[in-house]
């Protein structure tokens, strides 16, 4: 198999005993923003596509990566990243401070976004802790993963749930909070992705039922789920980033 070519200036870092992707820019933004990423089930790099890197690299934005393989970035041991650690863990107590520490960034500085599995772990988060992600971009968000352990019995959710109502219980759309949000929200699936597009548009409908401000794109094609899409949406997903991370910069200045 031919190994994918690779994009911009990344390295592998040890945080606490997880390897963390990070992207350096050629030239960083000058107000100190940094980016999260949170990657999909079938572990995708976000080096892999030259659209994102490019417009990370327009911007100046560095991207922080951890890596906790199918863990559906949930507050549930996974097996398969850390026996003792759950990924919601992991991001809160050793990602946020590395980034604070090598970046001297924190909320409201650092915008956190992802794709499939990713897309629903960075809104999960959002909606549990807005404080510290008032900025957050889903693509693809995989946010009903019930319906993969109704699909497969063995599918390795069920390491982490005893039933597929547990983990409906536990899905990004019912940690909406009417009163407590983040600020700035933004979320696009693809049309002709059968898997997630009506997990996208119930999202959508209840968030517009609260009245809690988004923006969202359900209409524009790419050929379903994958990096084409992730691709094509990429200039979209970090001109929002970096947008909303001036608004908050504005806000509190």
């Amino acid at each position: 198999m031919t190994e994918k070519p690779t994009f911009g200036n990344w390295k592998d870092v040890d945080v606490d005993g997880h390897v963390c992707e990070v992207f350096e820019p050629q030239k960083r933004n000058e107000h100190g923003y940094v980016g999260i990423y949170l990657h999909g089930v079938h572990l995708g790099k976000l080096f892999h596509s030259p659209a994102f890197v490019e417009s990370l690299e327009e911007v100046g934005l560095p991207v922080v990566a951890p890596v906790t393989e199918r863990s559906w970035w949930t507050d549930r041991i996974c097996p398969e990243f850390d026996a003792e650690r759950t990924s919601q863990q992991y991001l809160l107590d050793s990602v946020l401070p590395f980034i604070e520490r090598e970046f001297a960034a924190k909320a409201p500085k650092v915008a956190l976004f992802g794709t499939s599995m990713g897309g629903q772990g960075s809104l999960r988060f959002a909606y549990k802790f807005p404080d510290l992600f008032p900025i957050v971009a889903a693509v693809s968000p995989a946010i009903d993963y019930q319906n993969r352990m109704r699909d497969d019995d063995e599918d390795n959710l069920w390491q982490m749930y005893d039933s597929t109502e547990q983990a409906r219980q536990d899905t990004a759309t019912l940690h909406i909070h009417p009163l407590n949000w983040p600020r700035n929200q933004f979320f696009c699936c693809c049309p002709e992705d059968t898997s997630w597009w009506e997990s996208s548009d119930r999202l959508r409908m209840k968030l517009a039922s609260l009245g809690v401000p988004h923006t969202c794109d359900l209409e524009t094609k790419g050929g379903g789920h994958g990096y084409n899409y992730y691709s094509l949406m990429a200039p979209k997903i970090v001109q929002f980033l970096w947008e909303s991370l001036e608004k908050e910069r504005r806000r509190v200045a």
